[in-house]
């Protein structure tokens, strides 16, 4: 199934997805570090995102975050792509500056968790395999 979307952040990136329903915040939300969803209560806590693609509604939180995003790409911990249904100035910028393929205006109803997917943001499509 091909998904169109919005393309945000160029480049081609395919990876298990790793999907949730609820906003993500990259600052205090997620360890940097490691790559794992640190925010008590979130669907995804406990989970690690690094190397997957991560498909969720929409960012929430502090400018801060998009640096963060930087950091987990240099310590090699970031997802490969990131899926949006509406995305926001945070992870916007974040996928800019840390070269991550990137698509939003996406119905992610239509993926689920564990699914490969193939996210080409230089054409705004997502692939559901």
């Amino acid at each position: 199934m091909k998904l169109e979307g919005r393309k945000i952040y160029k480049g081609t990136a395919e990876a298990e997805a790793i999907v949730t329903r609820e906003g993500i915040s990259f600052y205090g939300g997620i360890d940097p570090d490691t790559g794992k969803v640190v925010e008590v209560g979130h669907e995804l806590e406990g989970q690690t995102i690094t190397g997957k693609v991560l498909v969720f509604p929409t960012g929430k939180g502090s400018t801060v975050g998009s640096y963060t995003m930087y950091r987990m790409k240099k310590n090699n911990t970031a997802p490969v792509a990131i899926v949006n249904e509406k995305i926001d100035t945070i992870v916007a910028v974040g996928c800019i500056i840390s070269e991550i393929p990137c698509v939003d205006k996406i119905k992610i109803s239509n993926i689920k968790n564990g699914q490969r997917i193939i996210v080409n943001g230089s054409d705004g499509i997502v692939e559901v395999k």
